[in-house]
């Protein structure tokens, strides 16, 4: 047997490697690229609403990772959910509050170095979770599909209920914070909403 047949058979017996990427693969690698670039952006700019708006380019990207993972479930759940919901909530939020449209300096607190820090642990946390979770895990792409209703259902119902639950609190929070900004009274004008009324 010459030498290369002996490569590509060792190659076959050990499974799929990084050195053979297929089309999905690298689909994989571009999106998660171009949803991290979307999402570095979200977190630097100072326009809330251009914050807001990449944040919609994000979490899409993801819903086409899940899609390019064969969890086609998982992928419209995070579209109805996060992009019709969340993102929905957020900018209904930035109306009530009156943040300003254009550049918004005052948006930053001056805490810009402990924030980077706190995410770069952050994530480098989760990559270690995942990393370590999924390291001899391999997807077959051309096999049943992982991300079914069903089985998703179980696993989120049965181990992931209770944060299910607090990131709906958490939610419902946050919308009532902003309703709680936007009916403050301004501080130069001390006549509530009903007393501005009643006056002729």
């Amino acid at each position: 047997m010459s030498p290369a047949a002996t490569l590509a058979a060792a190659a076959t017996a050990t499974g799929p490697g990084f050195l053979s990427p297929t089309g999905v693969e690298i689909a994989f690698v571009l999106v998660g690229l171009a949803t991290f670039g979307a999402a570095l952006v979200t977190v630097t700019t100072k326009q809330l609403v251009h914050a807001a708006l990449w944040l919609v380019v994000a979490l899409g990207g993801i819903a086409v990772e899940y899609l390019l993972l064969t969890a086609e479930f998982i992928a419209w759940v995070q579209v109805l959910i996060y992009l019709g919901s969340v993102i929905v909530l957020l900018l209904f939020g930035l109306m009530l509050t009156k943040a300003p449209i254009g550049r918004s300096p005052d948006a930053d607190s001056g805490n810009r170095w402990v924030a980077l820090g706190v995410a770069v642990v952050a994530a480098v946390s989760l990559v270690w979770v995942v990393v370590d979770a999924f390291r001899t895990t391999w997807i077959d792409l051309d096999g049943p599909v992982q991300g079914s209703t069903k089985v998703s259902g179980e696993i989120l119902f049965q181990h992931w209920v209770l944060p299910f639950e607090a990131l709906s609190v958490l939610l419902l929070a946050a919308l009532i914070g902003a309703i709680v900004l936007s009916r403050r009274n301004d501080p130069a004008d001390p006549a509530g909403p009903g007393e501005k009324k009643g006056r002729r």
